[in-house]
């Protein structure tokens, strides 16, 4: 991993580093073997690698859909004492593995939503928010953390759903027609969702949990 103030030798990385785990093909379910990472600049770090690297331990390859093909910037969002609200450092950086107009769903078991700030501009992006709904029309799993409930509250995605995020994204969660749920974790469907990085362990034994059902 490199930090955001790290030198990079020739502005390249090593392509062992931060290439994808090939993983991939098919279970013995006839499930596809690749869970997708929708993220970019400004994307949460700790949320991207845990997703990735919990993936791969687990068989799935996980390449990263960015607007571009390039090293992405992440953030970590934390608490410090006398601030109401969270703070923002420059976080570690991963490079994505294709553009969002180069992802085919047919090929993916599931996509994961990553937090920080990276959906705010995301959300307004047609080609995500196409895609997003792609995986839905076709049943496929949908995973959410953090503020990437705000790409499935811009993809109509929400309504009538019982669901989590970040909880200063409530709002828009109830405006658009869902129920938030005060739990680490939520499932309702093929959608799984959960409130900040600190909610991984419940958030990823949900997840493994269910895509371990036939």
């Amino acid at each position: 991993m490199i930090a955001a103030n790290q030198p990079i030798p020739d502005g390249r990385l090593g392509a062992k580093l931060f290439s994808n785990f090939p993983g991939g093909g098919v279970s013995s379910r006839g499930m596809p073997k690749k869970i997708l990472i929708i993220t970019d600049d400004a994307g949460e770090s700790l949320e991207i690698y845990y997703a990735q690297h919990r993936f791969r331990e687990a068989g799935y390859a996980a390449p990263i859909a960015a607007t571009t093909k390039k090293l992405l910037h992440g953030v970590i969002h934390d608490f410090e004492p006398d601030w109401n609200t969270y703070i923002e450092r420059p976080g570690y950086r991963i490079r994505s593995d294709l553009t969002f107009g180069q992802v085919k769903p047919r090929e993916y078991a599931a996509v994961m939503l990553i937090g920080g700030r990276a959906p705010e501009f995301l959300r307004h992006d047609p080609k995500v928010i196409k895609l997003v709904q792609e995986f839905h029309r076709s049943g496929k799993w949908i995973f959410s953390i953090c503020h990437g409930v705000q790409i499935l509250v811009a993809a109509g995605l929400v309504q009538g759903r019982q669901l989590t995020c970040y909880r200063n994204v409530r709002l828009e969660v109830e405006q658009a027609g869902g129920t938030w749920v005060d739990k680490e974790s939520v499932v309702d469907g093929r959608l799984i969702t959960s409130q900040t990085w600190e909610s991984h362990p419940e958030f990823y034994r949900d997840i493994f949990a269910q895509l371990a059902k036939p």
